[in-house]
C-alpha cells in the first residue's frame, strides 16, 4: 500500500463539484487542508459550495468538454493558487433506456461529457500537473467492469475513460505524474436517485444480485476516494466489494447478457410507452439548460451578423 500524501498546503480541483460526489469531495477535501477549485455548469450552486468550504476556494464556470474553456480554466486556477497537485475528473452525466428508441441526442451527450470532457481535463491540465509531480483521478463506474442492459451510453463512456486513464499512466509516469481510476457502485446521489424515477431501470436495479442491488451511502464512499488520492492509488474503489470484481471482468460480461436476456423479456411490454428518456437528475436538467442557453447564445450571434451583413 502506498504511503498517504497530507493535503494540508495542496490545490485540488474538481470537475462536476456543484453536487453529489464532487461536492461532497470538495469538502472533505477542504476540510484536511487543501485549496480547492470546483469546476462546473451552475455558477450559483458552484459558489455556494465554495463560500462554505473551510479552507481557500475558488469556483470556474466551464463546460469539460470546451477545451478552449478547460486551458483558460487551468492557467487561471495556476494563477489563483500558484500550483495544482490534484486533479479529479468527476463531472459525468447519464441517459438510460433502450438503444432502439434513445434520444440520440442525449447519448452523445453522455460520450461527450464522462469521455470527451475527461480527457479535456486530463489534456487541459497536464502541464501543471507535471510542474507539481501531481496525481489525476479519473471517475469510473462499476458500468466500467460490468456493462448492463439500458445504460450503453452510460457502460460506454465509463469503460472508455477507464481506458484512457490506464493509457494515460503510461504516458505520463515518466514525468512524475500519477493517474488513478475510481469505480464506484450505485451510490446515493441525484444521478441515481433520478434513474429510479423510472419504474423499469429502479426495478431492473434491484433485482441484480447483492451486493450490486443497493444504493450506497455517499459519505463513505468519498471517504475512500479522499484515501485514494492521499495515497496516489491507481485503482480506488468507492465500495470494497468492487475490488473483487476486476478478476472477474472477462466473464461479467457473458453472465450479465444471460441474465439480461430475461430481465428485457420482463421488461420489454413496459418500455414502449413513455418515449425516449432524457438526462437524469438534477446534474443532468443542469445539462441539458446549459446547452439549450449556450445554443441560445449562438443563434442570437448569427443573427445580429446576418442583420450586420
Amino acid at each position: 500500500m502506498s504511503a498517504r500524501t497530507g493535503l494540508r498546503g495542496q490545490v485540488a480541483v474538481v470537475t462536476g463539484a456543484a453536487r453529489g460526489v464532487g461536492e461532497l469531495l470538495a469538502r472533505k477535501l477542504a476540510a484536511r487542508g487543501a485549496s480547492v477549485a470546483l469546476v462546473g455548469l451552475e455558477p450559483e450552486e458552484l459558489r455556494r459550495v465554495a463560500g462554505t468550504l473551510r479552507s481557500d476556494a475558488a469556483h470556474w464556470h466551464a463546460d469539460v468538454t470546451d477545451h478552449e474553456a478547460m486551458t483558460r480554466v487551468a492557467g487561471e486556477v495556476k494563477d489563483r493558487f500558484g500550483k495544482v497537485d490534484v486533479v479529479v475528473a468527476n463531472a459525468g452525466v447519464a441517459t438510460g433506456g433502450p438503444l432502439a428508441v434513445s434520444d440520440l441526442g442525449a447519448w452523445r451527450r453522455v460520450i461527450e461529457v464522462n469521455l470527451v470532457g475527461s480527457a479535456v481535463t486530463g489534456r487541459a491540465f497536464l502541464p501543471v500537473l507535471s510542474e507539481s509531480r501531481g496525481y489525476l483521478l479519473q471517475v469510473a463506474s462499476l458500468a466500467a467492469l460490468a456493462p448492463a442492459p439500458l445504460m450503453t451510453a452510460y457502460c460506454a463512456s465509463k469503460a472508455g475513460v477507464e481506458a484512457y486513464a490506464h493509457s494515460l499512466r503510461a504516458e505520463v509516469a515518466h514525468k512524475g505524474v500519477r493517474v488513478g481510476v475510481a469505480y464506484l457502485s450505485w451510490t446515493d446521489t441525484d444521478m441515481v436517485r433520478g434513474a429510479d424515477e423510472h419504474e423499469v431501470m429502479r426495478e431492473m436495479r434491484r433485482r441484480l444480485p447483492w451486493p450490486a442491488n443497493r444504493t450506497y451511502p455517499l459519505g463513505p464512499t468519498v471517504d475512500r476516494l479522499v484515501a485514494g488520492i492521499e495515497r496516489r492509488s491507481a485503482h480506488v474503489y468507492g465500495q470494497a466489494w468492487l475490488r473483487a470484481m476486476q478478476p472477474l471482468r472477462g466473464v461479467l460480461p457473458g453472465l450479465l447478457a444471460a441474465g439480461g436476456a430475461r430481465e428485457m423479456r420482463r421488461a420489454e411490454p413496459r418500455l414502449g410507452g413513455g418515449g425516449p428518456m432524457g438526462m437524469v437528475g438534477a446534474g443532468g436538467a443542469a445539462d441539458t439548460e446549459a446547452r439549450i442557453r449556450a445554443g441560445a447564445r449562438r443563434e442570437a450571434g448569427t443573427t445580429a451578423s446576418t442583420e450586420r451583413n
